[in-house]
């Protein structure tokens, strides 16, 4: 028999060996687990090691932002990481320092014990580098397997296993009329049409919802409310920008946006046309009108400012808005230094810009090359030439002569001219302008095969004569041309011996009519094409189609900036520029894509913008898919998955929901075939975004910021969607459809436009109560309201508006002439019946705003507002209406209004 103290003995041994195993054990397991580069290490190196080692800077020789860097000898000789080796590594002996001039972070903080812990570990491992999720491949993630009747698709599964973890219940499903606003603005930004409304609202059968959805996914009204999300990662503006921010001609880019959602264009496709339209083999003007995305980038018209340097901004503008817009990277710093916290080369920068920087465009005030408008009888009428020229001269000259007609390229700007002599470049940096015997050079002219000039020139006195001589102000002159008389602008088509070869082309301009002592400028012109005559001389017909030809020529109509490459005679070098200075080019390089993105360009892709969209929608790459899930889960939900939308790298936010968004990403790609409108159905008819939006004690207190969403979305209403509601309960809306933008009412002396006079006119008639995705923008004076409500200014990519709340918003609702005129439409509606009384007339109008009764307590209070109104009006005719306004007014401005609930 065993003696009792001797069990209790033994007990007390056991107890104390199982405590000695679970803390020595524990820290023997937490030591030999396997430290995450991505999780572990590198937030530590952003936060306190970078700053001094990193792209900027990498001091004494040592950079902790590539793994070659890291490991490679530092300015001692001799590496700061030996790889398994923490005791023999300078990093450790420099973090576990006590001497402060030799302790890093020098002058900082020391890392805490945790810290030194996981480099220690992470070295003695091998200190192995590692990948940022965002850049790694996009695979199909396993869905949790859950059996739950709240689930309705996939999403719901990721979100109820995170709740689960969180201790949280998911919230129950809002009312049917919360949901029928709720969708109606996330999808249409606006209300549905009454029938639809009804139809929803008095539906018993399950698949109601369902046919909502559908019903507003079918809408042309969806493309608005989208096109306008677009148009803020676009910089989309009515005008050029910079200080005399001049009015452009870019309208129709706008409305292919639209008309591209409505269409569900694919968004692969959506990418491709916008960045490479103009290289599609055979490009239609929509093709054409979809790279304006590239050239919503502002100009600089100011006179006296280099032409050059502002094309170089806004190739920049053009690298940086496609890395925010598509790939939701902070990729701008690049461009001065290897990025500081992702891994992204100096020099790779510039390689990226070489897609961009052999374009047309020259930042000339007239922003050719334009797509011209022209009418369909014109269209027409350039299909029966470019036919006639296909069929008589082949496909090569057809697609020279309808390149021509539709844009005037490949001209040369007037203003890249030099060897100046009675001449200057005027007109803030827009024309080439002549005195008597005036003369300038253009360089490096390509006239292989060329016969013909073709330019567009302005003459203010009789007679004169241009001379077109070759390499030199006395060489042979090989084309000659009389100047028509009169103060005009006109075209001119001079004809020539067919040339041979690149030559420097000296322009001379005489004319014996101005006195020799004349400062004048007598002749100017903006652009010049040395091309070839209509082809087909000769042949029947040939008359006939080349005075077709020329009055297309010589049709004044407006155009739209687009992108067109330069011909191969006329291709730029592309050159690193040191620390960003523009004028500072170090060595050049071509074309080509990071390497930290995990994937070469497609075989078969060109070295230009055609390539380069081939690999943006590459279904391997790990960016595009994912950037744009979460730009529609953030419009849907209020938040992104990852909640820093312009930024997935590693000083982003982390994602909530990683496998979520993978497994979005994914599908989006294949499964949907990058269908939109299919991943927006998804989205609003998922559990999660059916909940009630209600906040709890328990949510306040465990996920305030609903990260993950254990009730529906609740935040304010875009400034877009506040007017369009406004517009809808008012009933006042107009449905017109595209065209250029329009002015609703602003107050006096917003716009100073002290170049060009330009004033704000207020639009009449319908075009006042359009949409606010058609309101005229000026960067520079944008529509107060909408700018009062976290607006986009456009002058840059904005990837993500953040929502502010100031008594600036309530005053602008409560007394902005346009939404005070909306409140007198709305207290109109709501006293349509005049044989109800007051408070029938208000119930009814709350109902109008958000398709359920009010609250037996709420009635009163209007009501008793009403009553107050109506004695304060007391002599007036219309002192009903006018308290019903007040009412209106009110009403327009509660909460639930403003707010998605």
């Amino acid at each position: 028999m065993i003696p009792g103290n001797f069990l209790h003995n033994r007990r007390i041994w056991l107890v104390i060996a199982l405590l000695v195993f679970a803390t020595g054990g524990f820290v023997f397991l937490t030591r030999d687990k396997p430290v995450d580069f991505s999780a572990d290490v590198k937030p530590i190196l952003n936060k306190k090691c970078i700053t001094c080692h990193g792209g900027v800077k990498a001091k004494a020789g040592f950079s902790v932002l590539f793994r070659e860097e890291a490991m490679a000898p530092t300015e001692s000789g001799k590496p700061a990481i030996l790889p398994g080796d923490p005791d023999h590594s300078e990093l450790i002996r420099r973090i576990t320092n006590k001497d402060p001039e030799e302790r890093m972070p020098y002058q900082h903080e020391p890392l805490s014990k945790d810290e030194i812990d996981i480099f220690r570990r992470w070295i003695k491992q091998g200190a192995k580098w590692g990948d940022h999720w965002a850049y790694l491949p996009v695979k199909q993630e396993p869905v949790p397997e859950l059996q739950d009747a709240w689930c309705k698709n996939d999403i719901d599964k990721y979100i109820l296993r995170k709740l689960k973890e969180q201790e949280l219940q998911p919230s129950a499903r809002a009312d049917k009329a919360t949901l029928l606003r709720r969708v109606s603005l996330d999808l249409i930004g606006m209300y549905p049409k009454d029938e639809i409304a009804r139809k929803f609202m008095n539906s018993n059968d399950s698949n109601a919802y369902e046919v909502l959805v559908d019903s507003l996914l079918a809408s042309p009204h969806y493309g608005e409310r989208w096109a306008a999300m677009w148009l803020d990662l676009a910089r989309y503006a009515d005008t050029k920008g910079y200080e005399a921010d001049g009015g452009r001609t870019i309208w129709p880019y706008r409305d292919w946006v639209i008309k591209a959602y409505n269409e569900d264009k694919p968004y692969d496709q959506f990418i491709k046309e916008q960045i490479a339209g103009d290289l599609f083999p055979y490009p239609t003007d929509d093709n054409y009108i979809a790279t304006a995305f590239s050239r919503n980038s502002m100009t600089n018209d100011e006179g006296g400012t280099n032409n050059e340097e502002f094309r170089t901004s806004a190739v920049v503008d053009r690298v940086n808005t496609t890395w925010e817009s598509m790939m939701g990277t902070t990729f701008a710093c690049v461009q001065c230094h290897s990025h500081p916290y992702d891994p992204f080369h100096h020099d790779e920068y510039y390689k990226f810009l070489a897609y961009f920087n052999n374009t047309r465009d020259e930042d000339v005030p007239g922003e050719y090359p334009l797509l011209r408008q022209l009418t369909d009888s014109m269209k027409n009428e350039v299909v029966r030439v470019i036919n006639w020229v296909k069929k008589n001269a082949g496909d090569e000259e057809a697609k020279r002569v309808d390149l021509f007609l539709r844009t005037y390229q490949p001209a040369i700007n007037s203003t890249t001219a030099d060897s100046i002599e009675k001449a200057t470049i005027y007109g803030n940096n827009s024309d080439l302008g002549l005195m008597k015997n005036g003369s300038a050079r253009l360089r490096n002219v390509n006239l292989q095969n060329s016969n013909q000039l073709v330019w567009h020139y302005h003459s203010s006195k009789k007679g004169g004569v241009v001379k077109f001589r070759l390499d030199g102000r006395q060489g042979p002159v090989f084309a000659t041309t009389n100047i028509l008389p009169g103060d005009h602008s006109t075209f001119g088509a001079v004809s020539y011996p067919l040339q041979s070869g690149t030559h420097d082309i000296y322009i001379e301009y005489q004319n014996p009519s101005i006195p020799d002592k004349s400062q004048d400028f007598a002749l100017d012109f903006d652009w010049i094409s040395f091309n070839r005559e209509f082809p087909g001389k000769g042949l029947p017909g040939y008359e006939e189609q080349q005075n077709r030809y020329w009055s297309l020529v010589t049709a004044n109509v407006a155009g739209i900036p687009v992108m067109i490459e330069n011909p191969a005679s006329m291709r730029r070098t592309t050159h690193v520029f040191t620390r960003g200075n523009w004028r500072s080019k170090g060595k050049e390089v071509e074309p080509a894509v990071p390497a930290a993105l995990g994937f070469a360009m497609p075989k078969d892709a060109p070295k230009n913008r055609l390539g380069l969209a081939m690999w943006l929608t590459d279904e391997r790459h790990p960016l595009v898919s994912r950037t744009m899930v979460n730009r529609l889960w953030e419009q849907v939900f209020g938040t992104g998955i990852v909640e820093t939308l312009e930024d997935m790298g590693t000083q982003g936010i982390p994602p909530t929901h990683r496998e979520l968004l993978d497994h979005l990403a994914y599908t989006f790609v294949h499964d949907k075939k990058w269908s939109v409108k299919k991943m927006l159905k998804e989205m609003v008819m998922s559990a999660t975004y059916q909940q009630d939006s209600k906040l709890t004690e328990e949510l306040k207190r465990k996920d305030f910021f609903n990260k993950f969403y254990a009730r529906g979305p609740r935040v304010r209403l875009s400034s877009e969607q506040l007017r369009d509601q406004a517009l809808c309960i008012s009933g006042a809306l107009s449905n017109k459809m595209y065209g250029e933008g329009v002015m609703p009412w602003q107050p006096e002396g917003i716009w100073l436009s002290p170049y060009n006079g330009a004033k704000w006119v207020s639009s009449k008639g319908e075009d006042q109560y359009r949409r606010a995705v058609y309101t005229y923008w000026k960067r520079t004076a944008a529509y107060p309201s909408l700018i009062s409500f976290d607006g986009a200014l456009r002058v840059v990519c904005t990837a993500r508006r953040i929502r502010t709340n100031t008594p600036l918003q309530a005053l602008v609702t409560l007394n902005d002439s346009a939404f005070v005129d909306l409140a007198g439409h709305f207290a109109r509606r709501m006293m349509q019946d005049s044989t109800q009384g007051p408070a029938i007339q208000i119930a009814k109008g709350y109902e109008l705003m958000l398709y359920k009764p009010m609250p037996k307590a709420r009635l009163p209070i209007f009501l008793d507002l009403y009553n107050k109104a109506l004695e304060e009006y007391k002599g007036r005719k219309d002192r009903t209406s006018a308290a019903m306004f007040v009412v209106a007014n009110a009403l327009l401005n509660l909460d639930e209004v403003v707010t998605k609930n």
